[in-house]
């Protein structure tokens, strides 16, 4: 299949394309003022881009999708405001490099003050953790408009250790996910939080270890192989996740492999791991892992009634 989903819910679609609308008059886009100002939406997302120096003429054009004589006639309103000036370029007298004045810093300045109150309100009005749900869709979203995966927007690297906001991250990662594809909720979020903070004050041992994949600077995937809690000669794997923009890419299996190397190098007997039915995906890799289903049963452990079940990998 190609980069669109053509069996994509037209359910969804239709709620995408009505908070859409929503958003856009909520930014003042249908006039008015827009941005604390006066100017349309155009010219200030082009002082926006100006204000990052180097930018031509021909670079707005293409950064606003406008054509020549759109972002002619917006520069001449800018250049008569007293916000941008135009200067020729060094090596092409025909290249009119764009800055911006002093006057034009002091409205971006304040553009930019507006926005960031505008954002930080909204984002006010959320529970706990729901910025970063924000932040990840509108990213996946942005990318997929443009016509690419958020994947290749940026490389994703699998990086070991404890960094800050890692228990906070991947706890978000596990919450959302699994309240939105599973129902569970308080009790599941509480057991993911509460072990992954008594873990990570245990990674000085060497036995420990935890991996993420990272992507600009994000926490996109988790792992973690926890040498002590079942016994010794057993390692147990917990916390695996990678996110929805990432699924799929090879990366869950690169850092699955990278865990599981560490186990075999620390020598380990077995690797466990814990989980419940309906995971086909994840099975499907655990097994071509080598993992065999060795028992199971109907249990509450997560928050609501699951066939629970645990897996085991056997040292060669």
């Amino acid at each position: 299949m190609g980069p669109f989903q053509v069996n994509a819910n037209p359910a969804v679609v239709e709620e995408i394309r009505s908070l859409s609308r929503q958003m856009v008059r909520a930014w003042g886009f249908m006039g008015g003022a827009f941005a604390g100002t006066d100017l349309s939406p155009s010219s200030v997302h082009a002082l926006i881009e100006i204000e990052k120096g180097g930018v031509t003429a021909r670079d707005l054009g293409g950064l606003l999708r406008l054509e020549k004589s759109s972002v002619s006639r917006l520069l001449r309103k800018l250049v008569a405001l007293g916000d941008v000036a135009e200067t020729t370029g060094e090596t092409d007298g025909r290249v009119k490099m764009l800055s911006l004045t002093a006057e034009g810093r002091a409205r971006v300045a304040a553009i930019h003050a507006f926005a960031r109150r505008q954002v930080t309100g909204a984002l006010g009005r959320l529970g706990e953790g729901e910025d970063r749900a924000v932040l990840e869709g509108l990213r996946l979203y942005s990318a997929a408009l443009q016509g690419r995966s958020d994947s290749g927007s940026a490389p994703i690297e699998i990086v070991a250790g404890y960094r800050p906001g890692l228990i906070a991250r991947i706890t978000e990662m596990h919450a959302l996910y699994y309240a939105r594809e599973h129902g569970l909720g308080a009790r599941f979020e509480s057991l993911v939080s509460g072990g992954l903070a008594e873990f990570c004050g245990r990674l000085d041992s060497p036995c420990n270890g935890i991996w993420t994949l990272q992507q600009g600077g994000n926490i996109v995937g988790s792992l973690a192989i926890d040498g002590e809690d079942m016994g010794a000669d057993i390692a147990h794997l917990r916390w695996f996740i990678v996110s929805d923009g990432v699924r799929g890419g090879g990366a869950g299996k690169q850092l699955l492999d990278t865990a599981l190397a560490f186990a075999d190098q620390r020598g380990v007997r077995e690797t466990h791991l814990s989980t419940f039915a309906g995971l086909n995906a994840a099975r499907h890799l655990y097994e071509s892992r080598g993992f065999v289903l060795a028992e199971q049963h109907v249990g509450t452990h997560w928050g609501k009634e699951l066939l629970e079940q645990s897996f085991i990998r056997r040292r060669k």
